[in-house]
């Protein structure tokens, strides 16, 4: 594959050489079937999208790209990419105030200067902007331009790529930190070509790949892995939507099999739920044989579940060796390990004393550290985070590395995660800030008090609520009908599953009115079964630890 100086050569080639007869996007259309664009028409659309954001002196400036999945936001990339233009991707409207709140924060955070959008969300994206003070953003709603720009002569069809080096920022991924303080990792055009490399290598992917999958692509893997990536190898891209994917297994393992696809990755808890479908809840007619590598990854993975999935879907054609557990960095690296596979190319993991520094032995558990040249180059606007997270050193001297704050192991060679460092919790493969779903949480009743929520495993898995009911008036009778909301509330608004929930007397929360007690704190409790729920519910599968009764 010969040498680009940056991800937009590369793409504008494989538009070239794809034309009209190779299938760049497969977007379901809701009806069973796809609706296929070609690298010829990605392409026209792109330059049309570029052919606007140069009018506006766009090159170097930051671009927020408010979009649902689907061929609308691949050619807002690319015509970014081809402008020279740094995309700031986050989800499109919803009805989540969370959401709306963390996409104000970024606009604010990243300085953006333009917005590129849908039709469908021009009218509120515009009105939550001015809600914040930018009512002053040009949005354009990249459906409504024509492919070949404003003239007959489509001249981006042919246009140079905006001139860039390795060391260009390309994309602002705005993975972490709360809604309030969101903080975009800086990858630039070295990094992306630095992660095409690396997936390929580890996913095998090449030319005849349908890659597909629902991780959000507001993350850097989601969006570079299953939408540049594919696009990069002159592939296809199956952009699914995430919805109703993240709830609903049997509908993930239909698409899978009707769309071809080859490559996916989701995280442990979506396996989980594929393998536990009952009889009659299993998809009929279901053919995984084109299935080359199922990823399992975003999340600790389980040996439990790797056998009881691949013994499952062996029937419906899924081959041996095709479900693999890895590893991808929560944040800072969009990379993925695949235990048994190549090893990635020009990246180096490490376990280490998240105190001390020091590296560890195999089987030791520390924090996951990594370097190489698809790293991010720090946060945006925060030059005083990239030397303690993203430029560490080790106890022994090797510097250059990224804190993931990913607690694993090593293990034949591999990257074993067990966990998340700090607050920051990995439910369903997406990060969830604990605070935000604490705050979000106060809106669901005048009932309901103080919460708490955590993982039962160590920063990752299923979520608990901890929820204080504050009021004489939530007859225990009205007590299901609360926690069905609280898992409502946490579906709408962030998208995950709630694994349990526990409605609590006050008091068991925020001690003495003031103090709440550590989530730490009450995750033990929850463990050893010391919290005294007055109602308590656990989704299927989940190991029930509270046996301190009803209170």
């Amino acid at each position: 594959m010969p040498r680009h100086a940056n991800l937009a050569e590369a793409l504008r080639e494989r538009a070239r050489h794809g034309g009209a007869h190779t299938v760049a996007l497969a977007h379901p259309d809701g009806t069973g079937g796809e609706r296929r664009v070609s690298y010829a028409e990605l392409d026209a659309r792109a330059g049309a999208v570029a052919a606007w954001l140069r009018g506006r002196d766009a090159a170097g400036r930051r671009v927020l790209v408010v979009m649902d999945p689907g061929p609308h936001i691949a050619a807002a990339l690319l015509g970014c990419l081809y402008a020279g233009a740094v995309a700031v991707p986050v989800p499109a409207p919803t009805a989540s105030r969370t959401a709306a709140e963390r996409t104000a924060a970024i606009a604010r955070d990243a300085a953006v200067g333009l917005v590129l959008t849908e039709t469908a969300h021009a009218t509120e994206t515009s009105r939550r902007l001015s809600l914040v003070g930018r009512a002053d953003l040009t949005c354009l709603p990249v459906d409504r331009l024509p492919p070949h720009g404003a003239s007959d002569r489509a001249p981006e069809r042919s246009a140079p790529t905006a001139r860039t080096d390795p060391d260009s920022l390309a994309l602002l991924a705005y993975d972490s930190g709360p809604a309030t303080a969101p903080r975009g990792a800086r990858l630039t055009h070295g990094n992306l070509l630095a992660v095409m490399h690396a997936l390929r290598a580890t996913l095998g992917t090449g030319p005849r790949s349908r890659i597909g999958a629902w991780l959000p692509r507001r993350h850097a893997p989601g969006l570079i892995g299953q939408v540049l990536h594919p696009l990069w190898l002159g592939a296809t891209a199956v952009p699914l939507p995430a919805r109703p994917f993240r709830t609903d297994p049997a509908a993930w393992l239909r698409a899978i099999s009707r769309h071809g696809i080859t490559e996916a990755v989701a995280p442990d808890t979506h396996y989980a739920r594929c393998a536990a479908l009952t009889a009659d809840e299993q998809p009929t007619g279901l053919d995984l044989s084109r299935w080359r590598t199922a990823l399992n990854a975003g999340e600790p993975v389980s040996p439990a579940t790797m056998a009881a999935f691949a013994r499952r879907y062996a029937s419906a054609g899924l081959r041996p060796g095709t479900l693999v557990a890895g590893y991808a960095p929560a944040e800072g690296a969009p990379l993925l390990i695949a235990e048994g596979r190549a090893p990635v190319p020009g990246a180096e993991f490490g376990v280490v004393d998240p105190l001390t520094c020091r590296r560890l032995p195999e089987g030791a558990a520390g924090e996951i550290w990594a370097r190489g040249a698809a790293v991010a180059a720090g946060h945006w606007g925060r030059p005083l985070d990239t030397l303690p997270l993203f430029a560490a050193r080790t106890a022994d001297g090797p510097g250059g590395y990224l804190r993931t704050g990913d607690l694993g192991h090593t293990a034949d060679g591999g990257i074993r995660m067990t966990g998340r460092v700090h607050d920051a919790l990995l439910v369903d493969g997406v990060t969830v800030h604990p605070q935000d779903v604490e705050r979000e949480l106060l809106c669901c009743g005048r009932a309901l008090g103080s919460a708490r929520v955590f993982c039962a495993g160590p920063g990752a898995g299923p979520l608990v609520v901890v929820q204080e009911v504050r009021t004489a008036s939530a007859a225990r009778t009205g007590l299901p009908r609360l926690a069905a909301r609280i898992r409502a509330r946490v579906a709408e608004e962030f998208g995950v599953t709630t694994g349990a929930v526990l409605l609590v007397r006050a008091g068991t929360v925020r001690r003495d009115g003031a103090v709440k007690v550590r989530r730490a704190q009450l995750r033990d409790w929850y463990l050893r079964g010391e919290l005294r729920a007055l109602h308590a519910e656990y989704a299927p599968g989940l190991t029930e630890p509270c046996r301190g009764g009803a209170a």
